[in-house]
């Protein structure tokens, strides 16, 4: 019964809405038990096509049929019996209409099940067409004008159809008006309920169980879904994802077991099974064409499995390698611990976007219009929203393969200073001597000046310097002398190499002085104490010496030294050290 092409199973209790008048006027043809159950039946059907929010839409076009927009002439006229169709008047005959000509042919049916419900049919050649008799009495008569051209039968092949679909129509009526058929059926209709109710019990009883199993053996391997040492999904993530999976794989079977109970139970009462079997036809033809569909994209799929191992094996044959460089083993020209990281990454993702590239033609649905408009909207969100995206990582890239600057350095970068904690793909992230993480564009550390406090030192420390101003009336050997004093003097200075003093202006009123030291680093707040500490001990030895640190913008001198002699150093509230 699928050569209706506007039969969906969505549309199942609409139809009963639609066939709810042809039901009422059937209703007379039965008798006792089978009128009502079958007016039962018909009221829990018409209460589902209301509860359907596409029932009431449904209706109009399941009435119109297939003759929709033609002329009763054009369409032709079925006649239905018993909520079958028996077969459709094309033309008139004799004057009369096929609409009319359905009408005589129905009443006639009424006449002889009036009387009994004969169970055979037979046919009768004439002149003016083919004859369908039963009980005695001429039913209706098919001409040639009443075969439908397109279909390629013959007059004959028409009514041995008609005479078939009729002969089930009696049948079905005698089966309505036996008691224990019925009782038969309705007994059937319960047990079949029962089981559906325990299946869809046991159904959400399994889909807990294989949830927490499912759940339990992904946070156990969650940790291997990684492209380019980079996780996937985070774990809660993938719990969501994968709840989500479950619960419309659940619902999906539910609905199916739900529907396959509704086809069995309209195949249990006469007047309904035909809605039964075109629903049970409709979901089995489904089911076919999905397994038909799944095997012709068996072979696309093993060769989109094939790319995937190359792909993978690829990766792991290059890890060692990388793994190697990293460890200080090897070193190959460029690739050097520094630049293994995020040469790793990128050759990891290329080999992956490569291999994605090759497999999409084979991924199922690729050709469709569908996969292809959602391939172009994801390609365009792409294009305008990695502009910047591409600008940060290829700055970072040239950092990295420049070897401006390294984790573990002190730098500074603009007006920020700090140690390199990590230099990623788009940031580069500096934690200052205050106890600040700083998180730098790479597009903005590229394009600024960098000053890179511990490169060109042996021993991995790091430049430390401060500048003082003093007038022209100190000896400039002091000056020096004074501070290389506090140099030597504040801790976690080194010796080796020695703290140099460089004049770098002379200025209209004074020199500037510059102390250049090196200092081993400890932690990433080491250099912002040490700077402290020397100049405490700067303050220290001048004002011991009595030099005043001041640059002498001035029209005379102060009558007293601005200097705090060493007696004054512990002023409360300050204590000396024990």
């Amino acid at each position: 019964m699928l050569s209706r092409p506007w039969f969906h199973p969505a549309l199942t209790v609409g139809y009963a809405g639609v066939k709810g008048a042809q039901a009422m006027k059937s209703a007379r043809w039965l008798g006792g038990w089978g009128r009502w159950s079958t007016l039962t039946l018909l009221a829990v059907l018409f209460l589902l096509a209301g509860w359907s929010a596409g029932g009431a839409r449904a209706a109009a076009p399941l009435a119109a049929g297939p003759g929709q927009g033609a002329s009763p002439a054009e369409a032709g006229s079925d006649l239905v019996f018993f909520n079958r169709k028996i077969t459709t008047f094309r033309v008139p005959l004799l004057g009369v209409s096929p609409a009319e000509r359905a009408r005589r042919a129905e009443e006639n049916l009424e006449r002889i099940l009036a009387r009994e419900v004969p169970r055979d049919v037979d046919i009768r050649h004439d002149r003016a067409g083919i004859y369908l008799v039963t009980g005695g009495s001429q039913i209706f008569v098919l001409t040639e004008g009443d075969v439908d051209p397109l279909a390629g039968r013959t007059l004959k092949q028409a009514a041995d159809e008609a005479r078939g679909a009729l002969e089930t129509a009696l049948s079905e009526v005698a089966e309505s008006r036996d008691v224990k058929l019925l009782a038969r059926g309705a007994g059937l209709v319960a047990g079949v309920t029962l089981l559906a109710v325990a299946g869809a019990w046991l159904l959400g009883r399994g889909r807990r169980a294989i949830r927490g199993f499912l759940l339990r053996l992904v946070q156990r391997h969650a940790a291997r879904f990684q492209v380019a040492g980079a996780a996937l999904l985070r774990w809660d993530r993938l719990a969501a994802a994968l709840n989500l999976i479950i619960s419309g794989a659940y619902w999906l079977t539910l609905v199916v077991l739900g529907l396959g109970w509704l086809s069995f139970v309209l195949e249990r009462f006469p007047y309904t099974r035909t809605w039964g079997e075109e629903l049970h036809a409709y979901f089995v033809n489904l089911l076919v064409g999905f397994v038909l569909n799944a095997v012709g994209a068996l072979p696309k799929l093993l060769v989109v499995v094939m790319i995937y191992f190359v792909a993978r094996a690829v990766v792991l044959t290059l890890r060692p390698l990388f793994d190697r460089v990293a460890s200080g083993r090897v070193s190959i020209g460029w690739l050097d611990r520094d630049t293994v990281g995020p040469t790793q990454r990128i050759a990891t993702a290329l080999v992956w976007i490569f291999a994605l590239v090759m497999a999409y033609p084979y991924l199922p649905g690729a050709q469709t219009e569908a996969f292809k408009g959602v391939s172009v909207l994801i390609g365009l969100m792409i294009s305008l929203g990695a502009t910047s995206v591409v600008g940060q990582a290829a700055a970072g890239l040239i950092l990295m393969y420049s070897r401006t600057i390294r984790p573990g350095e002190y730098v500074r970068i603009g007006e920020q200073e700090g140690t390199v904690v990590e230099l990623g793909m788009f940031t580069t992230r500096v934690r200052s001597g205050m106890g600040e993480e700083i998180s730098l564009p790479n597009a903005i550390v590229l394009g600024v000046p960098t000053r890179n406090y511990s490169r060109g030192n042996s021993g991995g420390g790091y430049v430390l310097d401060t500048a003082v101003s003093i007038g022209y009336d100190v000896p400039w050997r002091q000056v020096q002398a004074m501070l290389l004093e506090a140099a030597r003097s504040t801790p976690g200075i080194v010796a080796e190499p020695p703290p140099r003093v460089f004049q770098t202006s002379l200025g209209d009123f004074y020199p500037v002085y510059r102390l250049v030291c090196q200092a081993q680093p400890s932690e990433p707040g080491t250099r912002a104490e040490l700077t402290s500490r020397l100049h405490e001990h700067v303050q220290d030895v001048f004002n011991r010496y009595g030099v005043q640190i001041m640059s002498p913008h001035y029209l005379g001198d102060a009558p007293q030294p601005k200097v705090v002699p060493p007696e004054r150093w512990y002023t409360a509230p300050a204590a000396p050290p024990p």
